[in-house]
């Protein structure tokens, strides 16, 4: 995993990420669950279709 986008979004997150923005990055393995965990410290879901 990039350290490039967990510092994006620890610095942007809640100002300019939103949470499902910094969902993306966890679908597109930049990030791992636990790091979306570490960043907004909410559990991390997988949203239902």
């Amino acid at each position: 995993m990039g350290d490039f986008y967990l510092n994006a979004c620890m610095s942007y997150y809640p100002r300019f990420y939103t949470k499902d923005m910094v969902k993306v990055f966890v679908t597109a393995d930049r990030i791992t669950e636990e790091q979306y965990e570490e960043i907004t410290g909410d559990e991390y879901k997988v949203s239902a279709a």
